[in-house]
């Protein structure tokens, strides 16, 4: 049976290139929080300034942003993978059956690799792994990772898509 436009449930015209995203992002994001780890040596709570602006600090969040809902215990930890890996499957489904550009399509992927590799410290580390913390002029913001980076990226290109539907490769008139 034909699907709608060609398209099944799980792969679309922009599922290759979600897909080669998700990948890159989910392998930088590891690869960085495991060098830091066990390359560097890092320990929980250990920081040393990178830059004037920019300190590298190891903190487990067992909480969700800015450590809301914070609890230690494995089933949290497990409950909030299973959470990251059911909207990165609904996010996923989203970009097969409607990804309407490459924009989209690449915002997705990062929003999905991000979540997967904060899925992934949940069970292996019991929290998630940040390093970078941004500081300056007595302000200090959150410490966040590069799954982090991959996620607010992603959603500012959902964002600016949205906000310029003619941006899009189907919207476009023939």
């Amino acid at each position: 049976m034909e699907h709608t436009l060609g398209r099944s449930w799980f792969w679309g015209r922009y599922s290759a290139l979600g897909f080669w995203t998700v990948l890159i992002t989910l392998v930088l994001d590891q690869a960085h929080k495991w060098w830091m780890i066990l390359g560097v040596g890092m320990k929980e709570g250990e920081r040393f300034s990178a830059m004037p602006f920019l300190d590298i600090v190891y903190v487990k969040n067992t909480g969700i942003s800015y450590s809301m809902f914070d609890s230690a215990a494995f089933e949290w930890q497990l409950s909030l993978a299973g959470f990251a890996a059911l909207v990165s499957a609904a996010l996923w489904i989203w970009l097969a059956r409607s990804g309407t550009g490459k924009l989209m399509a690449l915002s997705l992927a990062l929003i999905i690799g991000g979540a997967i590799g904060n899925g992934i410290d949940r069970i292996l580390l019991g929290g998630v792994a940040d390093f970078f913390l941004l500081h300056g002029f007595g302000f200090s913001w959150y410490v966040f990772n590069i799954a982090d980076i991959a996620i607010v990226a992603g959603v500012a290109g959902l964002l600016y898509d949205s906000l310029w539907p003619s941006r899009n490769d189907d919207t476009k008139s023939t």
